[in-house]
Formats: C-alpha cells, structure tokens, sequence
C-alpha cells in the first residue's frame, strides 16, 4: 500500500503532535489556470480515541487537511476509544474517535463539558471489514458460517478436518491438524465487533456476549496484544486463525463469512453495503447516527463482520473556534475525497453516498 504523505508522531509535553513531512505537503499544486482562494482557517484542533482510525486520520484526514489548511495543526492521540469518549466528555479534547457509539444512556448522563448542550454528532466515518486469518498449509481461503465460527473461538471445534468445516468446503484439503484460535489480549473494538457479530448470528454457539474483553470464561487457543499481535501471532503459529482488521491481512488464508445461502469474502464494498443495509438507531437525535448494524442480513452482497468507528463532536460548542476547526475537518473527512485518501491509507471501506448525505447534514448542524 502506497501513502501519499507520511506523519511522523512525536511526544511531547504528553501529548501527540504530528507533523507532516510528505513531499505533497511541499509541492506547488498544478497550474490549472484558476487562481485559488488561500485558507482562513487557522489554530489547532486536538481529537482523541480509536486506534483503528490511526492510520487514516495520520496519514489520511489530517496529510490531506494540513496541506490545505498550512496553518491549521491536528493532534490525535490513538489512545482507545474508551479514553477518547473519557476525553471528549471532560472537554480535554474538541473531537474523539471510537469504535463504537455513545449509548443513549451515557449521553444522557453527560456531561459533555466541551458542549453548551448535551446534544451530540456522531458520524459512521470509518468503516473496515474485519478479516478472520488463518494459517493452513495449502489453505488459501475457506467457508464457513457463524455457527461454526463461534464453535471453532469456543474450543468446541478442534480439528482443520471436522466435518462442520469439510461440509462447507468440499474442494479444500483439510489436514487432521490442530486448530489454535488467536484473540486480542487488550480491550480492542475489533474484539467488540467480532463479538457482537457472533452473538447475533450464532447464539446458542455464543453465550458471552457483545464484549470488548476477551471472555475469562473462554479459555484456550493464544491471546496477543493489538491488531499487530494477532495478525503476527497467526502468521508464526501452525494451524492458527485470528480476527483482525482485513487491511493487515496480508498473504494469510482468509475466510468467506455465510449470509444467507451464499458465503461472501470482504471487500470494501461488501462491508459498506452492510452499513446500508443497517437502520439507525432508535431514540438518537437527528444527527447522532448511530447504526444498529443488522449482524444477521442476508441481503446480497453484504459482509457482516465490519466494524464501524465514529467522529465524536458537539453540535454546540462553547469554543467558536473549536467549532469552526471540528465543522471544517468532519466536512473533508466525509467528503468522497476524504474518504478516498482513508481508504488509500488504511484499507477502510469510503461510505455510500446515501450515508455521505446524513453525514453532511449531521456536520453542518455543528455551530
């Protein structure tokens, strides 16, 4: 994957800042003939949360944005996307990223001390297929569907050959071999997504729940830490399969997930069109938009095992200036061109335009 810029992030005093060092950032644009309008905007705009935005936020949203804005600077700090909802909330940080929603509860306990109102954005920006990986001799891709899934992360199916996986996968050669199932050791929104997944689609085979803590209950297999782990972890093991998000899959046997009667692979458009095919959440504000993603569709074409993460903003900022930053930033963020730079960077499926027009509704509101 080529980038188009790179940042570099440095700390200091405790805090990131990032510093844009590409080449893009110092060329002259091409002379198109039409003379452009310098930026008005300038400051510095601070957003904290999901590690699964780093890459598209460094070197995506904020190499694109900087280099239009020269005197605007963007700090974020991957720190999680529960200290990112903890910062946004104290009014440490103007915007945060998280791997999943406000729930309604929380924003009715508030407080929100960066806002004049408790009324909050919450945008779907990010959105990437979560890929399951393994590592077969001579298995480059498999079927298979929920039930089996969860059985296999349960440690109820032990074997490459089970007749559970041989039925799905008549052509593959399926060695008598051991499987070692790989999850996040950390608290991770991927494990929260993968979990959600199998609770929906298989739960008689799932009984945990929607968590982002790997369940105590579920021993066995390997834990690692970060996606890095997981992916590196499979890649070194012998008859390993892990979640992690699809962007790092590299050359990893990767699964075909059942939707209906057919099995559908990940790609960016499969995991976009599950978002569409997913309804709001009920009792949210008109530009909180939040999704209750349909983990069990079996609309065609459709990849339910996604993980959408979220800008996190007020609609009413006590600072003017935070408000103009956060209003002007989301707007490039959901832009096709925002969206195009991300995927570029980070392998994140670019929103629909459906939800690209509620996107921009929900920016504009902010003031």
């Amino acid at each position: 994957m080529k980038f188009s810029s790179t940042m570099k992030a440095a700390a200091v005093g405790g805090a990131a800042l990032l510093i844009l060092t590409g080449c893009a950032a110092n060329e002259a644009a091409p002379d198109t003939g039409e003379e452009t309008t310098p930026s008005s905007l300038s400051g510095t705009l601070s957003g904290a949360g999901a590690s699964s935005q780093d890459a598209a936020q460094q070197q995506g949203w904020i190499a694109g944005f900087q280099t239009a804005n020269a005197d605007v600077t963007i700090n974020y700090d991957p720190s999680g996307s529960g200290a990112g909802r903890e910062s946004f909330q104290k009014g440490a940080v103007a915007f945060a990223g998280s791997d999943r929603a406000f729930k309604a509860e929380e924003i009715t306990a508030g407080p929100f001390d960066a806002c004049t109102t408790s009324d909050i954005v919450e945008i779907p920006a990010y959105i990437s297929p979560i890929a399951l990986v393994f590592n077969v001799d001579g298995v480059d891709n498999l079927n298979l569907d929920a039930d089996t899934i969860a059985k296999i992360f349960t440690g109820e199916i032990t074997k490459w050959n089970d007749p559970a996986i041989a039925a799905a996968n008549a052509d593959a050669t399926l060695p008598d071999q051991a499987i070692v199932p790989v999850h996040r050791s950390d608290k991770s929104g991927t494990t929260g997504n993968f979990t959600d997944y199998l609770a929906a689609a298989a739960p008689s085979a799932w009984t945990a729940g929607s968590v982002e803590e790997w369940p105590a209950e579920i021993t066995g297999g390997e834990a690692a830490q970060g996606t890095s782990g997981v992916v590196e972890a499979v890649k070194g093991g012998v008859g390993t399969i892990g979640y992690a998000d699809a962007s790092k899959a590299g050359d990893l046997g990767t699964v075909s997930v059942k939707v209906g009667d057919e099995y559908v692979a990940f790609t960016p458009e499969a995991a976009a069109a599950i978002v569409d095919a997913s309804p709001l959440e009920e009792g949210r504000t008109d530009h909180d938009l939040a999704i209750a993603l349909d983990r069990t569709s079996t609309e065609e074409g459709v990849y339910p095992l996604v993980l959408v993460s979220y800008l996190v903003g007020c609609e009413k900022y006590e600072d003017p200036a935070d408000a103009e930053l956060v209003k002007s930033y989301f707007e490039y963020i959901v832009s096709a061109e925002g969206q195009d730079v991300a995927a570029e960077a980070a392998g994140s499926a670019p929103i629909s335009d459906t939800l690209r027009e509620k996107a921009s509704a929900a920016v504009a509101s902010i003031s």
